[in-house]
């Protein structure tokens, strides 16, 4: 008798006789892995693997290695700058190799939001995917306000000088990392740049893949140009001290400042794994995603120890404290004035493919998240002609343009680095977790020693945040408490995995 009363009173609660999973669970749930992932008509097949090289390329090499390169030698590092950036990229390349795998495991758009919903759970998967907005919204704001410093000067060479009100953000960084006021009204060319290149990705990504390589291909010549004109110039004392003695500051130099500066700097390897947005416009993705990722992050690593070493040793690490360190460097040095103008060409074409690959990676993690239900089914729109995600295209246009036209970069370069040291972390482990939960599942591309290389890769980018600022890590827990606020009144409730 008592047992029919528990099963009817079961039946009565659920409506189906099958106890409702808790929502513990609930919160866990791991979306089961599609061999034929949705959305794969919407988009055009058209990317090659040269094509995915310079997308990753061209999302990596920009401000970073024109911009935080010098400010990082000059506050936290020294020469050691380089230890900075090969620290920094040890931790992505354990970072691409698991990104290659789950690429070729599963080529969806979403990047490390799929597969962290495939290994480990709806709401660390919306976790990571809201934490992708630092990395590819924020991170083309970031780099729109450096593109707007470098056009404003170059303009000012010219003879045109535009209200400073209209060309810098009004809010910025006090010397104890408060926000302060500045006076200014809004950064409008930072706006416009991200406009024009929303509008680029509007009409579609065979065109937007085309003048990406073309200004990739300028951005490199001109780095390696510089290189080899500013070795002739190089003087061995200013790399000594090569790591200078601590401040009695944590991070203001010494080791603590070498591993602070590759916290920040890992800001500039932001975008190798763009590539893996583009799973479902890839022409062979198995083949092709894994060259995307791992050359994009080779290739710039090269490129930025470099130029760092060429920088350093060109003048005192000192005096790279600036906006635009290269430029510092060569006037420094009268007989390489004829670079000057070449240079603000190169920046201003490698900050521009940035923010273009930028805004191309985020509206394909909406698109997945919004197929997965966790946002409104408007954000998976795909235009009929163009065959792009166009809605979403818009809304990560008009997100980012607001933050450039407010944010400093200062403030932006942190948090987007905190945002990226997370997803690294857990696209790390989940390749594991994969391991042992589908262990016979094909996958083209296979992490080499994958305990260790996962373990050391979640490791050594989770240490990295150690060592970025208190402010910071408070900025991230007010954006993720958005975040999850967001996925407990709308995501939870309209998932279609729970449905």
């Amino acid at each position: 008798m008592s047992e029919a009363i528990n099963k009817s009173t079961a039946n009565k609660s659920t409506g189906t006789g099958v106890a409702k999973p808790s929502v513990l669970r609930q919160l866990i749930a791991v979306r089961p892995i599609d061999p034929a992932p949705a959305g794969k008509s919407r988009l055009k097949q058209v990317l090659s693997a040269r094509a995915l090289i310079a997308i990753g390329l061209g999302a990596t090499i920009g401000s970073g290695i024109f911009v935080l390169t010098g400010t990082v030698a000059a506050n936290h590092a020294g020469p050691a700058i380089t230890l900075s950036l090969l620290i920094a990229a040890f931790g992505g390349g354990l970072a691409a190799l698991c990104y290659s795998e789950f690429a070729t495991f599963l080529p969806v758009p979403g990047s490390a939001y799929s597969y962290t919903y495939a290994t480990l759970g709806e709401a660390l998967a919306w976790f990571i995917g809201w934490n992708l907005l630092l990395e590819y919204a924020i991170s083309a704001s970031a780099v729109a306000v450096s593109w707007s410093a470098y056009v404003v000067s170059l303009l000012a060479d010219a003879h045109l000088h535009l209200p400073a009100l209209l060309v810098n953000a009004p809010l910025g960084l006090d010397a104890h990392d408060h926000v302060v006021a500045t006076g200014a009204l809004i950064n409008v060319p930072a706006v416009l740049i991200i406009a024009a290149m929303t509008a680029l990705l509007y009409v579609g990504v065979r065109g937007s893949a085309g003048a990406n390589t073309i200004m990739v291909a300028l951005k490199v010549g001109i780095i390696v140009i510089i290189v080899i004109a500013g070795l002739k110039y190089i003087d061995p004392s200013n790399w000594r001290p090569y790591v200078p003695p601590n401040s009695g500051v944590r991070g203001h130099f010494g080791w603590t400042g070498v591993l602070q500066g590759a916290a920040i700097i890992f800001f500039s390897y932001v975008g190798f794994d763009t590539a893996s947005t583009t799973a479902l416009e890839a022409r062979n993705p198995q083949r092709d995603l894994p060259l995307g990722i791992i050359g994009a992050l080779v290739i710039s690593a090269v490129l930025y120890v470099a130029m760092a070493t060429v920088l350093t040793g060109m003048v005192p690490f000192q005096k790279l404290d600036s906006d635009a360190p290269v430029a510092v460097a060569l006037d420094a040095h009268p007989q390489l004035a004829w670079l000057s103008w070449i240079l603000k060409v190169g920046v201003i074409a490698g900050m521009t493919s940035v923010i273009l690959t930028s805004l191309l990676g985020q509206p394909r993690i909406l698109l997945s998240m919004a197929d997965d239900g966790l946002l409104p089914p408007f954000m998976s729109r795909c235009h009929p002609r163009f065959r792009t995600p166009h809605v979403s295209t818009v809304v990560t246009g008009v997100f980012a343009a607001l933050i450039a036209a407010v944010f400093p970069l200062d403030l932006l370069a942190d948090l987007i680095s905190m945002g990226i040291l997370l997803a690294f972390a857990v696209v790390c482990a989940g390749v594991l977790v994969l391991r042992y939960t589908r262990p016979d599942a094909p996958r083209p591309f296979r992490v080499p020693w994958a305990p260790v290389t996962c373990v050391t890769g979640t490791v050594v980018c989770l240490g990295m945040t150690y060592y970025l600022s208190g402010a910071t890590w408070l900025r991230l827990v007010i954006w993720t408490a958005l975040g999850m606020s967001i996925y407990a009144f709308y995501g939870f409730r309209h998932s279609r995995l729970r449905q």
